[in-house]
């Protein structure tokens, strides 16, 4: 928790608002491996891209 609240406090300090949306897109993209590649919806997930 330690590290979100580090990461909030920089980006409002420094304001790289920017850097919000490529971190959540980057962490959607790991949850879709992560999801795809462990469980029976792998194949569903594939058909999409």
């Amino acid at each position: 928790m330690d590290f979100l609240k580090d990461l909030w406090n920089y980006l409002s300090e420094r304001k790289k608002w920017w850097l919000l949306p490529v971190i959540i897109v980057l962490l959607l993209i790991g949850l879709l491996i992560v999801i795809g590649g462990s469980s029976a919806l792998g194949p569903f997930i594939y058909t999409i891209f």
